[in-house]
């Protein structure tokens, strides 16, 4: 009898493990189509401080929500790849019935571009997984999450830089800065892991930054 109530509870157990992963899944398809239709229908329509907050950064957020609440790593690559590829063709499929479909407003580059994008998103996924770790590995990744973050802010409101954008500074730059710290903050569970992955942040920025800064000056012209 006991060993039928045991193997009872670990096949309710498992029941309940395959449910929550199947309404994850269900959830990180269903947030993706959302963000993406709603992200075709604003753009170029809603203010510009609208867009200049809703691109990228709800995709970011969406891909660290589906990634900090994937059950596994495994779970964490599947679902945040599905969050972004049914966020990409949602925004396409939204931008053709509009009649204003342009790959490169999606990833900056066509076709390569959009490989960057879900790149990025699969990756911010995987590291938010991660910070559910307790240890030095879970503050490193909570450190890149918020590095990401800061380092596109920056990118969009210094002048001379890749992607700036003269109306991104100060109000959109500002706010998003501040969530992005409050994002770190979030992903860590005591005030002595939460100074570390801020100290990491601010460390990977600066260097990102840094390289960024000489990139494009000119003073690596191998590279550029």
């Amino acid at each position: 009898m006991n060993n039928t109530t045991i193997e009872y509870a670990d096949f309710a157990e498992y029941d309940r493990r395959q449910r929550g992963i199947e309404r994850h899944l269900v959830a990180a398809f269903l947030g993706g189509l959302a963000v993406g239709i709603v992200g075709a229908l604003v753009s170029g329509r809603a203010p510009g401080w609208i867009d200049h907050l809703y691109e990228p950064y709800a995709y970011l957020a969406l891909a660290l929500a589906v990634g900090a609440t994937a059950t596994g790593f495994g779970w964490a690559l599947v679902t945040t790849f599905l969050a972004a590829v049914s966020t990409l063709v949602a925004a396409m499929g939204t931008g053709a019935v509009r009649g204003d479909l342009a790959l490169a407003d999606l990833g900056g580059g066509g076709a390569a571009g959009l490989n960057w994008v879900l790149a990025l998103l699969v990756g911010l996924g995987l590291l938010a997984y991660v910070t559910r770790r307790d240890d030095g590995w879970g503050d490193l990744a909570a450190g890149g999450v918020g590095a990401a973050l800061i380092a596109d802010v920056v990118d969009r409101a210094t002048p001379g830089l890749i992607g700036v954008q003269g109306s991104f500074w100060p109000g959109p730059a500002l706010l998003v800065g501040v969530l992005s710290v409050a994002v770190v903050l979030a992903l860590r569970r005591n005030a002595r892991s939460r100074l570390r992955a801020l100290a990491l942040s601010t460390l990977f920025s600066v260097l990102f930054t840094a390289w960024l800064a000489v990139f494009v000056t000119g003073w690596l012209p191998a590279l550029a």
